[in-house]
């Protein structure tokens, strides 16, 4: 279970133990989807790492990285790295992202609409990858700004929080997708594919459909991608059987890519995209990160 004591750093476990949280978001109408990511590494001394970036009708509109800042102390309820900070206005309730590059960001506050949902557990966690961690779906608010123009947003977004130690001599990458509707419903997916799999049917898979009212656990989720020839994800699809024995059949998504980019991270390579999903005749938008080896 996941409780406010999660929201304060996590104990290190291992060599390449990593903690990080990300928030992200989109509104369709406007074309604004941004994301901002922070990242502690413990040791002597701590170092945090921050991501921002933004997209307007498609394209970056702003995109920073930083890293190697040293920390006095590990503490979410507020980080600061580079032009990004966070903080904990109430612990799996609410939060505050800034994000403030020369060529745009945002001021942006995040309210939770459903319970987290532990998308570390079970063969995601047990894999090389070793990822715990929940997902949150949160309506977004506040102000998005290119250059000197500026957009008030409301709209939907998520947020998440991840550690772990993966051992990336045993994989070949890592997913991370979260969809949201307007009507207050979403899904947060995490796999991972061991290193010399060649598909999604070698990939361990995590899944969980997010609603005000609570979260359930899918059983059964499949997921399929078409990429572009750099390999990145650019159309996917998503069958989501709640029960194996469901005789009303799966939920079918469809989405494709309406901006995104690629960010060097040393070993790793890091392909961003945000998506426009359908479902049953409702449009949503979310996110699908694939962080693989270089």
């Amino acid at each position: 279970m996941i409780g406010p004591e999660h929201e304060s750093p996590r104990p290190a476990e291992g060599e390449g133990f990593g903690d990080a949280v990300t928030f992200a978001f989109g509104d369709a109408g406007q074309g604004l989807y941004g994301s901002a990511r922070l990242g502690l590494v413990p040791g002597d001394p701590l170092l945090a790492s921050g991501i921002g970036l933004l997209f307007r009708d498609g394209e970056i509109a702003a995109i920073d990285a930083t890293g190697g800042i040293e920390l006095p102390a590990a503490d979410w309820a507020r980080v600061e790295a580079g032009d990004v900070s966070a903080e904990i206005v109430e612990p799996l309730k609410a939060w505050n992202v800034v994000y403030d590059g020369d060529d745009g960001g945002f001021e942006l506050r995040f309210d939770a609409l459903a319970e987290p949902a532990e998308v570390g557990r079970g063969a995601v966690a047990e894999s090389a990858a070793a990822l715990r961690g929940y997902e949150q779906l949160c309506r977004v608010t506040g102000s998005v700004r290119v250059g000197v123009r500026r957009w008030t947003v409301d709209c939907l977004g998520q947020r998440g929080h991840q550690w772990g130690a993966p051992d990336w001599d045993r994989l070949e990458l890592a997913r991370t997708i979260a969809l949201w509707f307007d009507g207050g419903q979403g899904v947060a997916l995490a796999a991972v594919r061991p290193r010399g799999a060649a598909g999604h049917d070698a990939e361990a898979v995590s899944a969980f459909l997010l609603e005000g009212d609570g979260v359930t656990a899918i059983a059964d989720p499949r997921l399929s991608t078409v990429a572009d020839g750099d390999g990145c994800q650019r159309r996917a699809g998503l069958e989501l059987w709640i029960d194996e024995d469901d005789d009303e059949g799966p939920f079918r998504i469809a989405g494709e890519a309406v901006c995104g980019t690629t960010l060097d991270l040393g070993r790793l390579r890091l392909d961003c995209a945000f998506f426009a999903w359908r479902m049953d005749g409702h449009a949503g938008v979310g996110r699908y990160d694939v962080l693989r080896r270089a």
